[in-house]
Parts: structure tokens; C-alpha cells; sequence
């Protein structure tokens, strides 16, 4: 007799002889009438997965844990390195802050696309994502932290992030730069065209 069909006796002599429940459902009855959502409901749980996270292609899948003491940094082709060191320093003023420290993931996966898209409607270039840090690789914040490493490089209008400076959070807070919208480079042109002219 295999191991499998050892322990299947061991549970049936446990549980004894198991039979469907009346009424043919498959499901327990809570006891309460089922009430169908409303098409108003319907319309707002579609509107509320539409805005999530998941919009912006932040996914909850696996993710590589980073060490926690290995600094974050990251930036897009044709991004200085000067500019990433400028922005690990405090070289740019944090224009808003964003703090998720012992914020659940999914909420903080789904805070993070309406910063950023904030951010962007009132052209913001440095913000600071306050985040915690963890001395275990697989403590809450430094789990976060990895994530927040993964969807910030997921978003097209992020041009560089880095782990900030002691002075402003150190491994537990995150530098970000936004893309420079269009409003602004239509300004920086018109500015350089007047000092020109």
C-alpha cells in the first residue's frame, strides 16, 4: 500500500461516508436571499479595476526580492548619469512625497498610478516615494520596496528613480523622475527662444 492511499483511509476512517449537501447548488446557503448587483454596482467595480494598478501594467506576479541593503536605481537610454546622481543627492526639490510605509501592497499598487498620473497633470518632474526598508530580504518593506523597483520601471513616464540619500530616507525612500510634459518643454522652448531673439 502506497503512502497516498495510506493517508486516504487515515482520512476516510476520519471523515466517514461524505455526501452532497439537498438541494443540488453545490454551495452553502448563507442563510440570507442572494441579491444580483445593481448595473450601477456592475459599473463601478469595472471603473475601480480600470483605475487600479493593473491599468498601468503594475503587476502583483512574482517579483525578484532585492537585497536589502543593495540601493535602487534605475534610468531610461539617454538619461545622464550625472542626472541620477544629482537626483540621489537631493539635487532636485521634492516637488510631492508619497508615503506607503505599512500600507498592504495591492493598496499601495494601487496608490502609486494616481500619484504618478497627479504628478504628471500639474508637471512635476522629482518626486520622493517614502517606503521603508527591511533587514530581511523578505520583510513587508523591503518587499515593497522590490515592487515599487518593478512597477516604477514598468511606467513610460518615469525617466529615473534611485534610492535617496541619508538625509531624505536613505535604502527607505525612493527619488523619482518624472518625463518632462509637454506644456514644459513648450515653455523651456519659448524661453530659449526669447534669450535668443
Amino acid at each position: 500500500m502506497t503512502r497516498s492511499q495510506h493517508d486516504e483511509m487515515d482520512f476516510r476512517a476520519l471523515v466517514g461516508e461524505v455526501r452532497p449537501l439537498r438541494g443540488g447548488t453545490g454551495r452553502a446557503d448563507p442563510g440570507r436571499p442572494r441579491r444580483n448587483p445593481s448595473d450601477a454596482q456592475l459599473a463601478r467595480r469595472e471603473s475601480a479595476v480600470a483605475e487600479s494598478g493593473s491599468s498601468l501594467g503594475l503587476s502583483d506576479d512574482f517579483v525578484d526580492l532585492v537585497p536589502p541593503f543593495d540601493p535602487l536605481e534605475f534610468r531610461r537610454d539617454g538619461i545622464q548619469r550625472g542626472v541620477v546622481e544629482r537626483l540621489r543627492h537631493g539635487g532636485y526639490p521634492a516637488q510631492a512625497s508619497l508615503h506607503l510605509l505599512r500600507r498592504p501592497l495591492e493598496e499601495c499598487r494601487r496608490a502609486l498610478p494616481d500619484f504618478l498620473r497627479e504628478a504628471r497633470e500639474h508637471d512635476l518632474r522629482s518626486v520622493l516615494i517614502v517606503h521603508g526598508r527591511g533587514r530581511e530580504i523578505d520583510s513587508p518593506s523591503n518587499v515593497l520596496r522590490s515592487y515599487l523597483a518593478k512597477w516604477l520601471a514598468a511606467v513610460d513616464e518615469v525617466q529615473a528613480f534611485v534610492s535617496a540619500g541619508q538625509g531624505d530616507g536613505g535604502i527607505g525612500a525612493t527619488w523619482v523622475m518624472l518625463r518632462k510634459s509637454e506644456r514644459t518643454r513648450a515653455a523651456n522652448r519659448e524661453r530659449q527662444q526669447k534669450r535668443r531673439g
